[in-house]
């Protein structure tokens, strides 16, 4: 025994003397591993590590000051998770990109009534008494990232909440919002895509604005009371065309390098991505006087928000003259990379991250996902300074400019593409806490790991992860928070646990959908109304989300496991023969759905067959997977490739970049996913030419994976 081994040896003993009373819900085996018990052992030493305490002073460190993407306070957040990366003995670096943003120079809104009269004058400071942090003069006022400017007087039409069939119902009323201000509420689909809308529809401007019945005192008590969005809160957010392509607006498809030239990017004020209408928000307190004066039909029931009136469709009785002055320039943004080298299969990443800037102070929105983060990190440290090393190469990312769409996780994705072709996962984690209730989205061969990963972690109501998820998704408890509309829809329904679908609105995006890397998003939530608001801050997350920060350690250990296992695992634990019962789904649905909309000439039955070869092929897969090759490199190299082959080079209609065929998020969700998107919306096109295209593309992709799994049987 050398004296590194003699030394190391030491540390574990010492560790181990520390640990707790065995965890009884550690596995004997676990699939993917020839022999769990090494693995056991290492993952009870990690899950003594992650400190609720720590997390905690984590948290409030990260959320001490405003910090959007591109400012000095954002750079300094980046050097406090860089210092932290560098402090557990991951090789840690800072990644410069430059991207397209916009800050608000000057943003107005007036109303007034069909006489004149001045009904409102905004926005309104954000504010509600008591609590520590919304006079900051840090904070950047309410505003929409990609907005263009615009200096806009019309006059307003109510549109509920943006969303197509919503603008259907103002056709069949005979209400044209053509030269109009469309003033919608929060909820339903992603802004964005509201813009989107209402730009195709010829409008001159759009205003969004919270419903208490969405997310205030229509669902509890406000915040500093409770948890919901008090009268002045606004949600802020990008309304850049996500569903287009998400990052820098550019530079689609290639790296925003600090050195890229001029001649490589495009114009970004005529990008795809880019909305060509002006756009702002402002809270329920702004919008009332508007709604509450607003004349013609009254709306539909389901229109019906929570304001004490009688809401109207409008259409001549408000104007509103809507200034924005946004200040647009390239501005660097920060990715901090850590990296752990493998031991055995260093070219199979194993990629795990979280953003890290802010609309304001993102307590649960994203430094809730960061501190959980860092202290997986943490835990992986201790592991590091016992002598540990993974097999896989363990990469984390704290990425910067989320908000603005995704774009430091792009940016990187675009930069990394080669090596990405090999990584075996990336782990996402975002609101990683506003609650108690776990929630977790995951492609389909992914979704029973991440199952068996939270059997392992205990719980702060007691027992584990995964049985206290189970009685909150039977108790409904899961799913209905605002803050976590990016993870995915559950379009499968499982006897277990269900596990919803990757759409898009954080950054598993450009990993899953533009790359076919295998991906899964985990947080915890609960009641939470402050989403994007200057009152997303360490006093409402101390008061409501997680007052000793249990909930940080449970999730910490959660991302810890779940990287842990897939940087060791043996053979990749994919689960293949649950994509093709999912694609298979899938597929009966979007048959169905034709026959229903009357969209004749798409022949489902190659698909279907290729789907039923790939169950098939799964299932030899599968066992070739128990027994666990001696030399599985090989194998695993397959097994990673099945993803890649659901990628078509040609991307979607209209919106090329992204390239899954199997999920991709809606034209006119934004969020939520779409399945076999391009079979799903040529049908809700009624394009039957279209259709057939994508049914033939769908097939070739499905049979290429089914190709490569039986290959891999053999």
């Amino acid at each position: 025994m050398n004296r590194r081994t003699l030394a190391s040896s030491l540390c574990l003993s010492a560790l181990a003397l520390s640990l707790p009373a065995q965890n009884s819900d550690i596995p004997k085996s676990v699939f993917g591993y020839r022999d769990f018990s090494a693995q056991a052992k290492i993952d009870q030493q990690f899950l003594a590590v992650p400190d609720a305490k720590l997390a905690g002073e984590e948290l409030k460190t990260l959320t001490a000051a405003p910090h959007i993407a591109g400012s000095k306070e954002d750079h300094d957040t980046g050097l406090y998770v860089a210092e932290k990366f560098k402090a557990a003995g991951l090789d840690t670096s800072i990644v410069t990109y430059k991207a397209w943003l916009n800050l608000p120079k000057e943003i107005h809104v007036t109303a007034t009534d069909a006489s004149g009269k001045t009904l409102m004058t905004g926005p309104t400071p954000e504010h509600v008494d008591g609590d520590p942090f919304d006079d900051d003069p840090r904070v950047v006022n309410a505003f929409n990232g990609s907005s263009p400017s615009g200096d806009v007087t019309a006059e307003v039409v109510y549109a509920n909440y943006g969303r197509p069939e919503d603008f259907k119902k103002l056709d069949d009323l005979g209400i044209s919002v053509k030269g109009k201000i469309v003033l919608t509420r929060y909820g339903g689909n992603f802004r964005g895509v509201k813009v989107y809308i209402a730009q195709e529809r010829g409008a001159a401007g759009v205003i969004i604005y919270s419903d208490p019945a969405d997310d205030g005192y229509f669902r509890g008590d406000k915040y500093p009371k409770g948890p919901y969005r008090p009268d002045t809160g606004v949600q802020r957010g990008a309304v850049q065309f996500l569903f287009k392509y998400p990052g820098d607006a550019s530079t689609p498809g290639i790296a925003s390098t600090p050195d890229l030239p001029e001649s490589k990017r495009e114009n970004p004020a005529t990008a795809a991505n880019m909305p060509q209408i002006p756009s702002t928000p402002i809270s329920y307190h702004d919008a009332a006087p508007i709604l509450e004066a607003l004349t013609g039909p009254a709306v539909p029931h389901e229109w019906q928000g929570a304001l004490p009136f009688t809401y109207h469709i409008g259409g001549g009785s408000v104007k509103v003259h809507m200034v924005l002055k946004q200040d647009y320039a390239y501005r660097d943004i920060w990715d901090v990379i850590g990296k752990i080298p493998g031991t055995e299969w260093p070219d199979e990443w194993v990629v795990a991250g979280n953003h890290r800037d802010a609309w304001v102070y993102g307590a649960v929105d994203p430094n809730s996902g960061t501190a959980a983060m860092l202290e997986a990190v943490h835990g992986i440290g201790a592991l590091l300074k016992t002598g540990w090393k993974p097999k896989r190469t363990i990469v984390f990312g704290s990425w910067d400019a989320e908000e603005e769409g995704l774009i430091g996780s792009t940016e990187w994705a675009e930069d990394n593409a080669t090596a990405l072709t090999h990584a075996a996962v990336y782990f996402n984690t975002d609101v990683g806490v506003s609650g108690p209730n776990f929630d977790a989205s995951a492609v389909p061969s992914l979704k029973d790991f991440v199952r068996q990963v939270t059997t392992e972690v205990p719980s702060p109501k007691g027992g584990n992860v995964y049985d206290q998820w189970k009685k909150s998704q039977s108790e409904g408890e899961s799913r209905h928070h605002s803050a976590n509309e990016h993870m995915g829809q559950g379009a499968h329904k499982e006897a277990d646990v269900e596990i919803g679908d990757l759409g898009s609105g954080s950054d598993y995006t450009p990993f899953i959908q533009h790359l076919g890397v295998p991906s899964t998003d985990i947080g915890s939530g609960g009641p939470y109304g402050v989403y994007h608001s200057v009152f997303d801050n360490y006093n409402w997350f101390i008061k409501n989300a997680d007052p000793t920060f249990v909930y940080e350690q449970q999730q910490a250990r959660v991302f810890g496991i779940e990287v842990l296992h897939m940087a060791d695992t043996d053979v990749l634990p994919y689960d293949y023969g649950n994509y093709g019962k999912e694609i298979t789904e899938y597929l009966d649905a979007a048959k169905k759905k034709a026959d229903d909309s009357k969209v004749s000439g798409l022949d489902f039955a190659p698909a279907l067959a290729g789907a039923k070869r790939f169950t098939t092929a799964a299932e030899a897969v599968h066992k070739k997977q128990l027994s666990i090759p001696t030399d599985p490199a090989a194998f695993n190299a397959q097994l990673r490739q099945v993803e890649s082959d659901l990628i078509s080079p040609a991307g979607l209609p209209k919106r090329p970049w992204f390239k899954h065929t199997i999920y991709a998020p809606g034209e006119y969700t934004g969020y939520a996913a779409v399945v076999i998107p391009g079979v799903n919306e040529a049908i809700d096109a009624k394009d039957s030419a279209r259709g057939a295209a994508q049914l033939t593309t769908l097939t070739e992709a499905i049979n290429r994976a089914a190709s490569t799994m039986e290959a891999a049987a053999k």
